[in-house]
């Protein structure tokens, strides 16, 4: 039987395990595409399945990886077919289904978008989930009404990936981006991104109050706790936060007042189980809106064989903006 590389979890009675290690073709799991993957990137969902942090892996062995791009080898699905480019994002990969950090994936075909015109896969996978969840938030924004002429829009957790995208692309779009964050010397790369303003975390950090001044119309929030409470209570009247992460933590310690008092909402972002609609239009506005020069300057590239040991300084944030991992080291990097 054909093996391939692949980052393998597996988990014994000392616990969880990750190895890079040769995997049998025959153990895939169930798909109508098998892909060869060129490349994958580094999540912080990934930094929690490939350290144990959290139990975000349902099922062992596991290969991480919550996303990925490729070529169709073979296909059982009438929209794909062998040569056809196709990016995926979501849908329990990584977690419940083997993931992309390996030289082959089989999925559903329904899983797939295919690569939009105009990004290499390389560029697919600098933006990643990441900036596919930030596209997502964008989106949501628009659809509750908001503009740049309302007011600032807020980035919290401004130097990860998904907030690296969301400011760039907000500030494409036309808005006063306030970037939120808690490494003082990223500052210069959040204002080269299209940051105005740059807001340290601790302004956001402390015990949430049930109103404060209002700052922005908007926000894209990639953090959760006490500075999603905080980032509420700042939000103007009519204003809306897009909530897509927890890098702070899952509670909420707010109030109704944002709410009842300054009509604000809290708009909630799923990025893994998104139907196919919202999701290619999410990519094709990425595809047309997003500065590539930006992107470059916000993507780092390491081989397969480093993807392991960058887990752990992922989940501490010592990861600045986006990580792409090259599966196929004969695959092109732009």
């Amino acid at each position: 039987m054909a093996t391939f590389r692949a980052w393998v979890i597996e988990k014994g009675e000392a616990g969880q395990s990750l190895a890079l290690r040769d995997f049998d073709e025959a153990d895939l799991m169930d798909g109508d595409v098998t892909v060869r993957v060129s490349h994958s990137g580094l999540n912080y969902k990934d930094g929690l399945a490939m350290t144990g942090k959290m139990p975000v892996v349902r099922r062992f062995p596991m290969i991480p990886g919550i996303d990925f791009a490729g070529t169709v080898e073979a296909s059982a699905h009438p929209d794909y077919k062998a040569g056809d480019a196709v990016v995926l994002t979501g849908w329990g990969v990584g977690e419940t289904h083997l993931g992309g950090l390996a030289e082959r994936a089989r999925v559903r075909g329904d899983w797939l978008v295919p690569l939009p015109d105009g990004l290499s896969p390389a560029e697919a996978m600098a933006i990643g989930t990441a900036g596919y969840t930030a596209m997502l938030s964008v989106l949501a924004l628009e659809r509750h009404g908001l503009t740049p002429g309302d007011g600032p829009a807020l980035v919290t957790g401004a130097s990860g990936g998904v907030g690296s995208v969301a400011v760039a692309l907000l500030k494409r779009a036309g808005w006063h981006v306030i970037a939120a964050t808690g490494r003082s010397g990223e500052a210069e790369y959040l204002k080269g991104l299209g940051a105005a303003e740059i807001l340290e975390r601790e302004a956001l950090a402390g015990e949430p109050r049930p109103l404060a001044k209002e700052r922005w119309a908007a926000g894209i929030d990639a953090v959760g706790g006490k500075v999603l409470a905080n980032a509420l209570a700042m939000t103007k009247s009519g204003g809306a936060i897009a909530a897509c992460g927890n890098a702070g933590g899952m509670d909420l310690p707010s109030s109704v007042a944002p709410f009842i008092l300054r009509g604000v909402s809290l708009l909630g972002i799923n990025s893994v189980t998104t139907p196919q609609e919202p999701r290619r239009e999410a990519w094709a506005r990425l595809a047309r809106d997003l500065d590539r020069g930006g992107l470059a300057a916000m993507t780092r590239t390491v081989s397969l064989d480093e993807a392991g040991g960058l887990a752990k300084t992922l989940l501490e944030g010592q990861v600045r903006g986006r990580t792409v991992v090259v599966i196929d080291g004969t695959a092109p990097q732009a």
